[in-house]
């Protein structure tokens, strides 16, 4: 087996354009997981009704993906009659985890937001959780690199910034699948990885896709 260089060493994301980019998060080194994909023209039409209605959006299922849920999101959506096109691809995006991760339970969530649900760069304190957003701006991550440890949590006066080199603030693409691993995975305490919501433009909605396995 060849060394590491440096580089290998500090690069703990993975990005690709299939599916079995996925299961990189499983590598002890890899805390993101990036699967980038365009929204089709059927996916974004159903994403556009339902933005298009003045009542926000905000489902939770906590249980097992298949047509139960599909039927009880689809029961939920603002503009149902156009929905289809995002009703099947939650579905195949929460079997997809479900068969990744060996669960029959996954939390879900949808909702439509207007301001930055997480702000300030944070880590989650769960094992892992996939993201997608489907309109809007998108989630922003930081390389290890540029991250000051010493300044999450809490604000206080006397913490440092946690963002040590803005320059290297990434974002994530709309409509990309994005696996981040938080301070729960074992053998990840420490190194959970840094994000935050961002603040959408005046007038935008953001439509967000969080999924928890387990």
């Amino acid at each position: 087996m060849l060394p590491r260089t440096t580089a290998d060493i500090s690069t703990h994301w993975a990005f690709g354009q299939d599916i079995e980019v996925l299961p990189r998060i499983f590598e002890d080194d890899i805390t993101l997981a990036v699967m980038e994909r365009p929204l089709d023209s059927a996916l974004t039409l159903a994403v556009r009704a339902q933005l298009g209605h003045q009542r926000g959006l905000e489902w939770h299922w906590r249980g097992a993906p298949g047509q139960a849920m599909q039927e009880d999101l689809a029961r939920r959506l603002p503009a149902p009659e156009a929905g289809e096109a995002l009703v099947q691809d939650i579905g195949t995006i929460a079997e997809a985890m479900a068969y990744l991760f060996s669960t029959d339970t996954i939390g879900i969530r949808l909702r439509t937001l207007d301001v930055a649900m997480c702000p300030r760069f944070h880590v989650d304190n769960l094992p892992v959780r996939l993201v997608s957003t489907y309109a809007g701006p998108a989630g922003e991550w930081l390389p290890e690199h540029a991250v000051n440890r010493a300044g999450l949590g809490a604000p206080r006066p006397d913490k440092p910034d946690i963002v040590a080199d803005p320059g290297a603030i990434q974002q994530i693409g709309v409509g990309d699948l994005a696996l981040m691993k938080g301070c729960g995975w074992v053998g990840n305490e420490e190194r959970g990885l840094v994000h935050r919501s961002p603040q959408p433009a005046s007038g935008e909605r953001r439509l967000l896709l969080a999924l928890d396995p387990g």
